[in-house]
């Protein structure tokens, strides 16, 4: 079991950080027309309704959110030993045309946003495909960076991220374990 280091932001940190995002998102994008919200299950779910929530405070506009499974798209499953349990994505709506937010809580290798760049274009062509993490945590394998970040913490391979975040945790947090 990896030892406690630190916690790299509290609650309110990543109140902060979420809703800082949705800021970005929207001056980027010119404001919250055409676009739609994906989270990338498991915490990204979570971190994708409450960046919602901040646009529709901020804007007063409804905006679509879905959820991405992209258990399927990965490329690193056959190292697993079980059987991947693949979920539905839920997008109820058309991303044909749409700005896309996937939204995660941490960005790492990459493989995993990859991954949700191919789940998305199976749902149709997006005008666009951007990217929101919490943490950027580098040690990227494939070219990909977040187009909207909460906080950049370089770590060391040994190193673990731990995003905590209800419904899976009782706190929200950010920490360190190495």
């Amino acid at each position: 079991m990896a030892e406690y280091k630190a916690t790299l932001m509290d609650d309110a940190a990543v109140g902060r950080a979420l809703k800082r995002i949705a800021h970005e998102i929207l001056e980027r994008n010119g404001g919250a027309d055409n676009l739609c919200v994906l989270g990338i299950k498991r915490r990204g779910v979570s971190l994708a309704e409450e960046i919602v929530k901040n646009i529709e405070d901020i804007e007063g506009k409804r905006i679509q959110l879905g959820t991405l499974d992209i258990t399927y798209y990965r490329d690193d499953l056959a190292r697993d030993s079980s059987e991947p349990v693949i979920h539905e994505s839920q997008i109820p709506f058309d991303i044909e045309g749409k700005t896309v937010i996937l939204v995660d809580d941490v960005l790492y290798t990459g493989r995993t946003a990859r991954a949700a760049m191919e789940a998305v274009l199976k749902h149709g062509r997006a005008s666009q495909i951007q990217l929101a993490v919490l943490v950027d945590r580098g040690h990227r394998e494939l070219p990909i960076r977040g187009d909207y970040v909460g906080k950049n913490v370089p770590t060391s391979k040994s190193e673990r991220i731990s995003v905590k975040i209800p419904p899976f945790e009782d706190q929200r947090s950010v920490e360190l374990y190495g």
